[in-house]
């Protein structure tokens, strides 16, 4: 059965900052990949800004060809992540991703393979060829959009975080060691 809610603390939910709702989301799945729930299992919009999430933090510490780098060029990861930034509307970021995307897709298998073997730090033209600040100058802001998709969501419940533990214990039918 699938867990339908997205779940946001009240303190993330109050916060000034919009990177503590999306992390408050990151948190509750990670909780429940801890309790071997099955990504499956989890609501696909958490997860499609879970990974949103992971797209805008790779790109900002290091540019395009980190989120490559890292990701190993996962393809089901850069469709959530392209459908992700379709549902908020992000359509200057969507443009530059699926951009970006088109030169990972025209490199050939091995110069692909020569590049995750090599050091993404020091010289390396792969990188270079890679890496876009066109992401810097986009006006629109992605952890904010982010936020206020998941603030917004008709499944988003937004509970203490006592209420966050009930209900997921409920769903995973054991109580959950909290840390």
């Amino acid at each position: 059965m699938e867990f339908g809610k997205i779940i946001i603390s009240e303190t993330a939910a109050a916060s000034e900052n919009p990177q503590d709702v999306v992390n408050s989301n990151i948190s509750v799945i990670n909780l429940m990949r801890e309790e071997k729930v099955d990504d499956d299992l989890i609501h696909e919009d958490a997860l499609m800004s879970y990974y949103l999430d992971y797209y805008t933090s790779q790109y900002t510490e290091g540019n395009f060809a980190q989120f490559v780098y890292n990701s190993r060029w996962n393809l089901e990861l850069n469709e959530l992540i392209e459908e992700g930034l379709q549902l908020l509307g992000a359509h200057n970021h969507l443009a530059l991703f699926q951009q970006q995307c088109k030169k990972v897709q025209l490199m050939s298998s091995v110069k692909r393979e020569k590049f995750f073997k090599s050091k993404l730090e020091g010289v390396n033209p792969i990188r270079d060829l890679l890496n876009n600040d066109t992401f810097f100058e986009i006006e629109e802001n992605l952890v904010a959009l982010n936020a206020n998709f998941l603030k917004t969501h008709p499944n988003t419940e937004i509970l203490t975080v006592d209420e966050m533990f009930a209900v997921l214990e409920e769903f995973v039918g054991h109580e959950i060691k909290r840390s």
